[in-house]
């Protein structure tokens, strides 16, 4: 069993990766190999729309064939047996990179001539989202109808998709130092020492869980 994570995130060390992490540990104390990916440390762009996926006469039918630091991410992740994919939400979105990322993943099995029928490989897919947001903001912001788009193209494409929320998290250690005002800094760490490690918990338990036979 193959897990391979996708980190959508620039900062190591924290949020994101840190629950990435515990998806690992999880996944690995069910035996599975891990590999975490850094997308922020590879040079790479979104689809170009080259349209060289989808040619009747190629031998690369359904797989991207850009050339670029990202190439053998995208190979590995086609033998993936399980694939988690994790973002911090900016500005109401996951981060650039992520997006990026998703068109060569995804626009390489999309099946024009019948989309029910995608040309991805089998594998179980589940997504880890952090947030500065608290749950309460959810409705204003349209945060419910982000997340279910992202998991209903996941199940487009595979069939099914879990989904982790961290929200409200800290955002840095010390308010301090920065113009954060708006936030209440001591109630960040409260919730940063006692919410986020539940988060941790379910991460591990999501991990160990996708990579169970």
């Amino acid at each position: 069993m193959k897990v391979l994570a996708i980190n959508g995130s620039p900062r190591k060390g924290w949020n994101t990766d840190v629950l990435l992490k515990n998806v690992l540990e999880g996944a690995a104390s069910s035996g599975a190999e891990t590999e975490m990916v850094y997308l922020y440390d590879l040079k790479f762009r979104g689809c170009v729309s080259c349209m060289a996926c989808k040619l009747k006469k190629s031998t690369k039918l359904g797989r991207c064939v850009l050339k670029d630091e990202l190439a053998p991410v995208l190979e590995r992740a086609h033998e993936a047996d399980v694939i988690v994919l994790a973002s911090p939400i900016y500005f109401s979105e996951v981060t650039g990179e992520m997006r990026s990322f998703l068109e060569r993943f995804l626009f390489q099995y999309l099946n024009y001539n019948d989309t029910s029928k995608p040309l991805s490989p089998a594998k179980r897919i589940a997504w880890v989202f952090t947030m500065n947001c608290p749950e309460a903001m959810f409705d204003s912001l349209g945060y419910h109808a982000l997340f279910q788009r992202y998991e209903d193209w996941m199940k487009l494409f595979f069939g099914n998709c879990e989904t982790l929320l961290s929200t409200d998290t800290m955002q840095v250690k010390d308010y301090s130092q920065y113009h954060l005002g708006m936030w209440d800094a001591a109630a960040k760490r409260r919730r940063h020492e006692t919410i986020f490690p539940q988060d941790c918990k379910k991460a591990f338990e999501l991990g160990a869980k996708l990579a169970k036979p």
